[in-house]
């Protein structure tokens, strides 16, 4: 299963010892599934993580090593994403994650993809970190 992150799930994934972001990590370096992202995503995260957090480096290079940056999206799909109602600076992430073929977009975001959580657009599951973890649990037969 094709996974791709939101820029807070990597922020978390490089700013805490445990929970959902490192758990699909830990899955991903199994095998249990595949982790994408943008580069759009990947500044986002680390800009924030320069601003919040201390001593992730060696946390972001753990996590990065079992996540693919993928292509950003052409600014076709970026503006369907824009009409969906995601605000300028998120459109860029599902336009992405549906660019990349991935089977679901996770995301901590509850302000901007509240409205989308547990929907599908053009293939893209949007979910929150937990139920992600559970999919892919569910799948794996874990």
């Amino acid at each position: 299963m094709k996974l791709f992150l939101d820029a807070n799930v990597i922020f978390s994934a490089a700013h805490q010892q445990a929970g959902n972001a490192q758990a699909l990590v830990a899955l991903a370096r199994a095998g249990r599934c595949t982790l994408q992202t943008s580069a759009h995503a990947l500044e986002e995260a680390q800009r924030n993580l320069a601003l919040k957090s201390n001593e992730y480096e060696k946390r972001l290079a753990e996590a990065l090593s079992a996540i693919d940056v993928v292509a950003e999206a052409p600014p076709s799909l970026v503006e369907w994403a824009r009409q969906e109602g995601l605000p300028l600076k998120d459109a860029p992430i599902l336009a992405a994650a549906v660019q990349a073929g991935a089977e679901v977009l996770v995301t901590g975001d509850r302000r901007d993809f509240g409205p989308f959580l547990d929907r599908t657009l053009r293939g893209v599951q949007v979910l929150a970190p937990a139920r992600a973890l559970a999919r892919v649990l569910q799948e794996a037969g874990v």
